[in-house]
């Protein structure tokens, strides 16, 4: 696994001594020797993740996570601070300040690289998502709602799994009036939870007897809907070899029993934090995925997802020799109501448009935007004879009702013309089809307008 990590310490056999480790496991290693300098590194250099010492001079390492963690360019990277300080308060203190772990000197190697590598994992994640969701900017989207939600994190809905009672008791005073926390006793009944209902954390004792619990956590990241829920393990510190092997599995972080309240608190926290960046990112992505597809003015698919969708319905008429019917649609006269009434007029006209159609087509029917005022449906599994009685529908619903503009003070009369045109076994391209649709079309506008008319068939 590549990946860059910053060390930061003041003392230079510390940095060496780290710099070594990590290099022999392929890790590409930036030094500071000062938070001012791990700050500028940060500004100008790709990382990965920091490995910070608290104990420095002038800034210590909990100031330099608080400004990594508030700046909104390097608030994503994961600080594992690392010193000699070993009191829960000091813990607690550097995961309030925004830090995803803490390490104890003299460093375990194990735990050192299995920590960073786990880290560095979700980092990746992260930066693929981030990468992904820049598109939305680019878009001229206002990206500050996902920012927002980043930033608020109080509260989380928190799933315990535990088969012993006084333990559960015990953890559901200490998180509560800040967590909802939920218990589940059974390894089945968890995963069935975890698939059903969506949880910002889940906390699994890893003490229990009744079931494998590292058994559950590989089967809780084998449930779709769970893949990404943060897991926080309780383990004994002596047990090294199990929270190594939790790591392997994709459990994010552990806590050592006896559990302190603020440490657990705070841990919590850092993976609620991480959960809903994650969630704030992916509806990020989802936004801009639909705006790729999406017709902004009519909520209809736009050409771009039509012409790709086209393809894929021909290919399945073709394999299953079923038909397959496009109408292509305009409004008559559109100009003359942008010219008379103006464009806003236009607009409303263009939004009760696509709500008729919709209403007036089926579920298995792709509704388009093909482009300024012209329509596409897409209709599988239709024959041009059926596919008329729908043509006809959409017509007759548009023209019996006057269209309300400038927000209900007018009102004025819209009629569409349609082409129809068939496949009756995807043998056409999707050229082909439209271009049948198209020449119906101009020969429904040539005969007088508000009428259907089928490619080489004269209908009315």
């Amino acid at each position: 696994m590549f990946a860059r990590v910053l060390v930061v310490d003041d003392i230079p056999a510390n940095v060496k001594l780290l710099e070594a480790r990590l290099s022999a496991e392929y890790f590409d290693v930036l030094c500071a020797q000062s938070g001012a300098e791990a700050l500028e590194i940060l500004s100008s250099a790709m990382v990965d993740i920091v490995l910070l010492d608290v104990m420095m001079p002038e800034m210590d390492g909990f100031e330099v996570c608080r400004r990594i963690k508030q700046n909104p360019l390097t608030m994503h990277i994961p600080v594992v601070m690392v010193t000699a300080l070993d009191q829960v308060s000091d813990r607690v203190a550097g995961l309030q300040a925004g830090a995803d772990d803490f390490l104890t000197k003299p460093v375990n190697d194990l735990a050192l690289i299995s920590r960073v590598k786990s880290l560095v994992r979700v980092k990746m994640m992260t930066d693929e998502l981030r990468s992904r969701a820049n598109t939305s900017e680019q878009m001229g989207l206002d990206s500050s709602i996902y920012v927002q939600r980043l930033m608020h994190h109080e509260g989380g809905k928190i799933l315990l799994i535990d088969d012993s009672r006084a333990n559960a008791e015990r953890i559901s005073k200490q998180v509560s009036g800040t967590f909802d926390l939920y218990l589940e006793n059974e390894s089945q009944a968890a995963l069935r939870r975890c698939d059903e209902e969506e949880f910002d954390c889940v906390l699994i004792n890893m003490s229990m007897r009744t079931f494998d619990p590292l058994r559950l956590c590989a089967q809780i990241r084998s449930v779709e809907s769970a893949r990404i829920v943060p897991i926080l393990v309780l383990v004994q510190e002596s047990d090294e070899k199990r929270i190594m092997r939790a790591f392997d599995l994709g459990v994010n972080d552990y806590i050592c029993q006896p559990v302190d309240r603020n440490e657990l608190v705070a841990r919590i926290k850092t993976q609620v934090l991480r959960k809903r960046y994650t969630d704030a990112l992916r509806e990020s992505i989802q936004h801009t995925m639909e705006l790729a597809i999406m017709d902004g003015l009519t909520q209809l698919y736009n050409r771009r997802y039509m012409t790709t969708h086209l393809n894929s319905l021909l290919l399945a008429a073709r394999e299953k020799e079923k038909p397959l019917s496009v109408l292509l649609m305009d409004i008559d006269f559109f100009k003359s109501v942008n010219d008379t009434h103006g464009h806003d007029a236009g607009d409303e006209v263009l939004q009760e448009f696509s709500q008729r159609m919709r209403k007036n087509t089926r579920g298995i029917d792709l509704v388009c935007r093909y482009g300024g005022e012209e329509f596409v449906v897409i209709m599988p599994d239709t024959d041009h004879s059926l596919a008329m009685v729908v043509a006809e529908r959409i017509r007759k619903k548009v023209s019996e009702k006057p269209f309300i503009i400038h927000k209900g003070r007018q009102m004025i009369d819209v009629t569409v013309s349609i082409g129809l045109a068939s496949s009756f076994k995807g043998n056409e391209t999707q050229d082909e089809l439209l271009k049948k649709a198209d020449e119906a079309l101009y020969q429904a506008k040539q005969d007088g307008r508000n009428r259907v008319v089928v490619a080489n068939i004269a209908a009315a």
